[in-house]
């Protein structure tokens, strides 16, 4: 992904609500069309939740990796991918929004 991706800065869709249920993070769409239709309910795992907490409408995915680098020893190009293949996903299922406002 290009540099340029890496400077945007994304937040949580208005039309879900997240919640955190016996240590997993259960994403849950309140508009029909959101998510997919044969698994409307998204979960995320441990390295999920942690990128879902900084993606605030603030923090550019560069931050974000940068941040999640301080916290967990992990290979660079990994993490950049995970977030990155997440941010994708949620953002295919409409769970995630582009902050233009800032």
């Amino acid at each position: 992904m290009s540099k340029n991706k890496l400077e945007k800065i994304y937040i949580p869709s208005e039309d879900i609500v997240a919640r955190e249920i016996e240590g997993e993070l259960i994403i849950v769409p309140l508009v029909a069309g959101i998510g997919d239709m044969e698994d409307e309910l998204f979960t995320l795992n441990e390295t999920g939740k942690a990128i879902w907490r900084r993606l605030d409408g603030k923090t550019s995915l560069k931050q974000v990796i940068d941040g999640l680098r301080m916290d967990y020893d992990v290979d660079p190009a990994l993490l950049e991918n995970d977030v990155l293949g997440l941010v994708s996903e949620l953002l295919k299922r409409r769970m995630l929004i582009e902050e233009t406002s800032v």
